[in-house]
């Protein structure tokens, strides 16, 4: 466990792939009573907004002009520790008090799978395939991944 703390680019790794590829790209919310949004805009009881996460992942005004670029280093503060970034802003596992009670552990099992597969494999896209998500509540890609694995050994 203490090791696994020690995969900050790894870490940065996966929270960039979620930022850009959220497995729940979106999300509808609706108030069960009357409220008011900060920029002034009402909204009634049961009335739905819709919130795009894979959007929010991609916009300029919260990531930066680099924001389509795929940079694990975002992650990482200047001292080589993990910068941690508001739920509200980074929404892969919700926000607020609908947070995710599992974050931690997942980020634990991402990092013990990854760092198995990537020290015994070696995996590359296969040349020509398409890659696209899917239209779906559940982000998925339209065609697979196909790729091909090679051992190091």
């Amino acid at each position: 466990m203490d090791e696994l703390k020690k995969f900050n680019y790894l870490h940065g790794a996966l929270r960039e792939t979620l930022r850009l590829f959220p497995p729940i790209p979106f999300q509808h919310k609706a108030p069960l009573k009357p409220d008011r949004f900060l920029s002034g805009h009402e909204i009634n009881t049961n009335e739905k907004t819709l919130l795009c996460f894979c959007a929010m992942g991609r916009m300029e005004s919260m990531w930066g002009k680099d924001c389509l670029e795929f940079k694990p280093e975002r992650w990482i503060t200047e001292l080589g520790n993990t910068k941690v970034e508001p739920s509200f802003k980074f929404t892969a596992f919700n926000a607020g008090s609908r947070s995710c009670l599992g974050k931690d552990m997942s980020f634990i099992q991402l990092k013990i799978v990854a760092a198995a597969i990537i020290s015994r494999f070696q995996i590359r896209v296969v040349e020509g395939h398409p890659i696209s998500p899917s239209d779906s509540v559940v982000l998925h890609m339209k065609h697979g991944l196909k790729v091909k694995v090679s051992s190091y050994i």
